[in-house]
């Protein structure tokens, strides 16, 4: 796999559609903090979108999304200026999570849906996405507007199987979003996502990905990216935002986070497969990236898992 691919199926993301939201008038909805990353797809008309934290509101039209990636409160609007209602408030008990209706509906039409991350290791790639990303309307999008459009046939035609079918389109959304928003700020983002779009940068952390036990070198590093050693630490601190070795630390460390979760191997051969030379050597870089022992995180998970059964 490919490092975006890698990270997203190590961080156990999961899709969920929540339904559309049809209005019109003047409206304004307001909506509380979240977990994992909460996506928005206009299909009729055009709103207003605020982030608490975020000076400015952003206008999205028909034909594009948003994603919010930080948790943070935000609202919907025709109009900044009208008096925000929680959107809790127009859920009645009898509502079917999939269209919900709002002064009669008819102008403004979205579908809204999340994705949850596993907890503990998102900060990785969290911390690297802005608050809200605004993907826009343009001709060659034709992949984004097709997976929204079938997202609306499924929630409102009501065929079998329609919730595992919005499921899927739903990640194919984040990940099309997600490229969108990497080939338009990919100058001047910083971040290991970023780095991808660099040919030589992406070719390193390909082979770090790939072969995370390996006994890396940054000369070894480098020369997977057909760089020399110092043009390489300079460009990748520059672009990753971390030089390249704690990059691979924190790499190795969501792997050893899966593992202590999900598997049954020793600490001692969860650091020697992750090419660590002694228990004592993992279980000090674990402990420096996660802030706790690896003993202590694979207990804590697992007992998570137990009390979500």
């Amino acid at each position: 796999m490919d490092p975006l691919s890698d990270v997203l199926s190590l961080l156990k993301l999961r899709s969920y559609v929540s339904g559309g939201f049809d209005a019109s008038g003047d409206w304004a909805v307001q909506f509380g903090p979240h977990d994992g990353i909460k996506f928005h797809a206009v299909l009729v008309g055009e709103c207003w979108v605020s982030v608490d934290g975020t000076p400015e509101a952003v206008k999205v039209c028909a034909g594009e999304c948003f994603l919010l990636a930080r948790g943070k409160p935000f609202r919907i609007a025709s109009d900044m200026a009208v008096e925000p209602v929680d959107f809790r408030a127009l859920l009645s008990p009898a509502h079917d999570g999939r269209i919900v209706t709002y002064n009669g509906g008819g102008e403004f039409l979205s579908i809204g849906g999340y994705f949850t991350l596993v907890e503990g290791q998102a900060d990785l790639f969290l911390n690297m996405l802005p608050s809200l990303i605004h993907v826009r309307e343009e001709p060659n999008r034709a992949t984004l507007r097709w997976c929204v459009e079938r997202m609306r046939q499924e929630l409102v035609d009501l065929q079998p199987g329609d919730f595992i079918v919005a499921q899927q389109l739903a990640t194919m959304v984040l990940v099309e979003a997600l490229r969108l928003h990497l080939s338009e700020t990919q100058r001047h983002g910083v971040g290991w996502l970023f780095a991808l779009a660099d040919k030589r940068l992406r070719a390193a952390i390909n082979a770090m990905h790939e072969s995370p036990g390996q006994r890396w070198t940054l000369q070894t590093m480098a020369e997977r990216a057909a760089m020399s050693r110092t043009t390489f630490t300079l460009k990748f601190k520059e672009i990753v935002g971390v030089s390249p070795m704690d990059y691979l630390t924190r790499w190795r460390m969501m792997l050893a986070a899966d593992k202590l979760t999900h598997s049954r191997d020793s600490v001692s051969e969860i650091g020697l497969a992750l090419g660590y030379e002694s228990e004592k050597a993992f279980s000090s870089a674990f402990k420096r990236v996660m802030n706790c022992s690896p003993r202590r995180f694979g207990r804590q998970q697992r007992e998570a898992v137990i009390e979500m059964r």
